[in-house]
């Protein structure tokens, strides 16, 4: 059986857990739980996937072999990934999203070449990507725009599966995946906390700018707002003095340092790269952070405000919203404009990654 590097089981994930959550539930109610209310991408060896499925009964461990045969190569994973979500389809009697329906399968399976936060590294995000981030932010019954008549992409799909090879291979990034699977320690969610204080702190100052352009107001409505909630986060786990006892770690230095160069020069689609790779994988994937360190660490709403974006409304409604304004403003763009957002999207998402590096060296080392 083919062991896959730490760094490529977090990037799969972490894209998964981002960008694909419904994909997750598909497979999860597919392939042994069908009353599956939640599910989340833990693992990735040469034979199968692997998954943490929640249903009435509770906690499961479900593993999936890849359908075509066992892997060996890294991007082979995306192929079986997406065969895996055509094969749910197909068992549940629900219609394949557009670029992935058997008609455009040999496109589909074959494109990029890459892997899976979102989200776009992500983590939980993200991200949709982001971060951990990187998270989905896509349904299963369509885009927010159908191809073009020249057969073009909608601009929302097109960054969403540009970043499936482009996740960083940093090793030891392990660290949000242990918090995803139940092993990191109250500080470790901490330590991920404080790392989103100073990441929103540069972002949402740069989205004023977002906020304040009738062309990309649509992007950054109140209630996306993060830092209100990451400081009553903070306080709640650290107590009043807790601006005096955050770091950031130096990958997280970098990051914000990179969005406020972005805002300085004014380019909005360069905070529009960020803003996506984050937002989206924090409100996606990480819902499943929310709900596993809530029960881990017996915390309520407070500690884990960061993750409710109820202020939104229908969270479908919004991705969808959401998506529309990227394809908006992919139409606005020249080639060489959308060609240089999809690089900074990249970028977002090899920083996303180098903070879980810098948090899981930190804490080796502590």
């Amino acid at each position: 059986m083919t062991i896959f590097t730490d760094a490529v089981v977090s990037a799969v994930t972490g894209h998964m857990n981002g960008d694909h959550t419904d994909d997750n539930l598909l497979i999860a109610r597919a392939f042994g739980y069908p009353e599956a209310t939640a599910s989340v991408m833990v693992g990735v060896t040469g034979d199968a996937g692997i998954w943490r499925v929640t249903d009435p009964a509770g906690e499961h461990e479900l593993s999936v072999a890849w359908p075509a045969a066992p892997i060996s190569e890294r991007p082979e994973i995306r192929r079986e990934v997406v065969a895996l979500y055509t094969a749910a389809c197909e068992r549940l009697g629900l219609p394949a999203r557009e670029e992935h329906a058997p008609a455009a399968s040999s496109h589909a399976h074959g494109e990029h070449g890459g892997h899976g936060h979102g989200e776009h590294g992500g983590h939980g995000s993200h991200g949709e990507h982001g971060g951990h981030g990187h998270g989905g932010h896509h349904g299963h019954h369509g885009e927010a725009a159908e191809e073009g008549e020249a057969g073009e992409a909608p601009f929302s799909r097109v960054i969403r599966e540009s970043s499936w090879g482009d996740h960083s291979d940093s090793e030891g990034a392990t660290f949000m995946e242990d918090i995803m699977r139940g092993k990191g320690t109250r500080q470790d969610y901490i330590d991920l906390v404080a790392q989103h204080f100073f990441m929103y702190e540069a972002l949402e100052a740069a989205a004023e700018q977002l906020a304040a352009d009738p062309a990309t107001a649509g992007f950054h409505p109140a209630g996306l707002i993060r830092m209100p909630a990451l400081e009553a986060d903070l306080a709640h786990l650290l107590g009043a003095d807790w601006r005096e006892r955050i770091t950031p770690v130096p990958a997280t230095a970098a990051y914000a340092a990179r969005i406020r160069e972005i805002a300085e020069e004014g380019w909005a689609a360069g905070i529009v790269a960020h803003h996506y790779t984050r937002y989206l994988g924090d409100l996606s994937g990480g819902q499943m952070i929310a709900k596993r360190v809530a029960k881990q660490h017996e915390l309520a709403h407070e500690g884990i405000a960061f993750y409710d974006f109820s202020g939104l409304g229908s969270l479908v409604d919004f991705k969808n919203a959401y998506r529309a304004e990227l394809d908006a403003l992919g139409a606005r763009l020249d080639e060489a404009e959308r060609a240089r957002m999809l690089d900074e999207v990249r970028t977002a998402y090899a920083f996303n990654t180098a903070v879980f590096v810098d948090l899981g060296a930190a804490k080796a080392a502590a």
